[in-house]
C-alpha cells in the first residue's frame, strides 16, 4: 500500500467506528419494550380500520400521544418541527454534551448534521419503545439536494432500528434519487412534502417510496389566504384523486406504494378520507374524530365539490393528464441517472415547473412567504409554466422546515460551545 492511501484508509475507518458509537449512543439509555404503553381498544379507531385506513399520530410528544393511543394505531411520524418543539425543552441537553466528544473533529456544519441525526434516532427510538409502532425519522435538511448524503443517513438509520424505523425524505429531485436507491436496498421511506396527484404519481414511477403524502390542510390554506376560492375540500379532493391516481399505478407492485393523508387540520376531515390508506392527525385532529364518532365508511371515490379561482393552476393538483402520464412512464422505463436529468425530462414533457428553479432572490422570497407561498407573487410563474402550485407549496414547506432545522441546530451549537 502506498504511503499516500494511508490518511485515507484511517478516516474510513475513524468514521465508522464514530458512526458505531453515536449509533451505540443513541440506543443508550432507552429501555426498548420495557416501558411500553398499553394499547387500549377503542372500536371507533377499529371501524376506521377496517375501512383500510392505518391511523398514525403526527406529534413527537410522548405524553401527548400516550393519551390518544390504542391498538388501531400503527405508526407516529415526527419531522424538524416537531423535534426542535421537543429539544428546545431541553430534554437532550445532556445527550448533545455527551455526543460532543464524538464529532470534534469534523467541520462544525458536519457536526450539527451528525448531532441532528442523533438526536431524531433517539427520539424516534424513545416513541419506538413506549408505543411499539413505527416512526418516520427525518433527514436534517441540508440532505435535501445531496443524493449521496441522504443514501448514507438513510441507511443509518435503518441499520438502528431496521424493525421499527422509516426514513422520511423531502420530495427534491435529489431525493427522488435517494429513495429509489433506498427501496432498492429494501429501506422503507416516507417521501414527503407532496401536495398533488401527479407528483406521486412521478414518485411512485421513478422511486416506488414505501409512502407519499398530500399535505391537504396547506392546500385548503392556500386557497383561502390568497383569496382563490373558500378553501374548502380542495386538500381533500387532491387527496382522494392521489389516491386512486397512486393505487393503479402501484397496484400490481409486490409492494405498493401507500399514500398518507397528512396536515390533517379537523376531526370532519379524518371521518371524510375514511378509506385513505394513511391518516397521520396531530392530536388535535384525532381528539375531535373521536369525539365526532358516528358511522364510519370508505369514502375514496366520494369527491368533494370544490369552488376555486379559474385560471390559478389549482386543477392540476388533482388533474392526471396525457403529460402526467407521459411522463411517469418515460422516467418509470428509463429513469433519471442525475437530478439534472430529472428536471429536464420534467420540463420536456411541459412539467418542468414541479421543481421551480429559484435565483438568490427568489429562494429568499420563498422562504419569507412561509408554508403558504403567495400566490400573486408567483402567478407570472404558473402562467409561464415555470413553477405550479404543487411545485411553489413543496419550496415553501422544504424552507420552513429548514427554518426549524435552523433553530434545532443554533441551540446544538450553543451546547457544543
Amino acid at each position: 500500500m502506498s504511503t499516500h492511501q494511508i490518511p485515507a484508509a484511517r478516516h474510513v475507518v475513524e468514521a465508522n467506528t464514530r458512526e458505531r458509537r453515536l449509533h451505540d449512543l443513541a440506543r443508550q439509555a432507552v429501555p426498548f419494550g420495557a416501558d411500553r404503553l398499553p394499547a387500549v381498544d377503542r372500536p371507533w379507531w377499529r371501524e376506521m380500520a377496517a375501512t383500510g385506513t392505518r391511523a398514525w399520530l403526527d406529534t413527537g410528544d410522548l405524553d401527548e400521544a400516550a393519551g390518544l393511543w390504542c391498538s388501531s394505531f400503527a405508526a407516529l411520524t415526527t419531522n424538524n418541527t416537531l423535534l426542535n418543539k421537543e429539544v428546545q425543552k431541553g430534554l437532550y441537553d445532556g445527550l448533545v454534551k455527551e455526543a460532543a466528544a464524538l464529532v470534534r473533529d469534523l467541520p462544525v456544519s458536519e457536526q450539527l448534521i451528525e448531532i441532528a441525526f442523533l438526536l431524531n434516532a433517539r427520539h424516534g427510538l424513545r416513541l419506538a419503545s413506549r408505543f411499539g409502532g413505527r416512526v418516520s425519522v427525518e433527514l436534517h435538511t441540508a440532505c435535501a439536494d445531496d443524493v449521496e448524503r441522504s443514501v448514507a443517513y438513510g441507511r443509518r438509520f435503518f441499520a438502528i432500528c431496521p424493525e421499527h424505523f422509516i426514513v422520511k425524505i423531502p420530495l427534491t429531485p435529489s431525493g427522488l434519487l435517494a429513495t429509489r436507491r433506498l427501496r432498492a436496498e429494501g429501506i422503507p421511506v416516507n417521501f414527503t412534502l407532496g401536495f398533488s396527484a401527479r407528483q406521486n404519481l412521478l414518485a411512485a414511477a421513478i422511486a416506488a417510496p414505501s409512502y407519499v403524502n398530500v399535505f391537504l390542510g396547506r392546500l385548503n390554506a392556500y386557497v383561502s389566504d390568497n383569496g382563490l376560492g373558500d378553501g374548502v375540500n380542495v386538500g381533500e379532493k387532491t387527496t382522494l384523486a392521489t389516491q386512486r391516481t397512486v393505487r393503479a399505478r402501484t397496484s400490481a407492485s409486490m409492494v405498493p406504494t401507500l399514500l398518507i393523508a397528512a396536515s390533517m387540520r379537523s376531526g370532519a376531515q379524518v371521518v371524510s378520507l375514511a378509506g385513505v390508506d394513511v391518516h397521520t392527525m396531530p392530536p388535535k385532529a384525532a381528539s375531535e374524530a373521536i369525539a365526532t364518532g358516528g358511522p364510519v365508511r370508505d369514502r375514496t371515490n366520494d369527491d368533494p365539490s370544490v369552488q376555486v379561482a379559474a385560471g390559478a393552476g389549482l386543477e392540476g393538483l388533482w388533474t392526471i393528464g396525457a403529460a402526467e402520464t407521459a411522463l411517469a412512464d418515460s422516467l418509470d422505463h428509463q429513469p433519471p441517472a442525475t437530478p439534472g436529468d430529472l428536471v429536464a425530462r420534467c420540463t420536456a414533457h411541459g412539467l418542468g415547473g414541479l421543481f421551480p428553479q429559484f435565483d438568490a432572490t427568489e429562494r429568499a422570497a420563498i422562504a419569507s412567504d412561509g408554508k403558504i407561498p403567495k400566490h400573486a407573487r408567483w402567478a407570472k410563474h404558473i402562467t409561464a409554466g415555470t413553477a405550479t402550485v404543487d411545485g411553489l407549496c413543496t419550496a415553501a414547506a422544504l424552507a420552513s422546515f429548514t427554518a426549524d432545522q435552523a433553530a434545532l441546530d443554533a441551540r446544538i451549537a450553543r451546547l457544543l460551545g
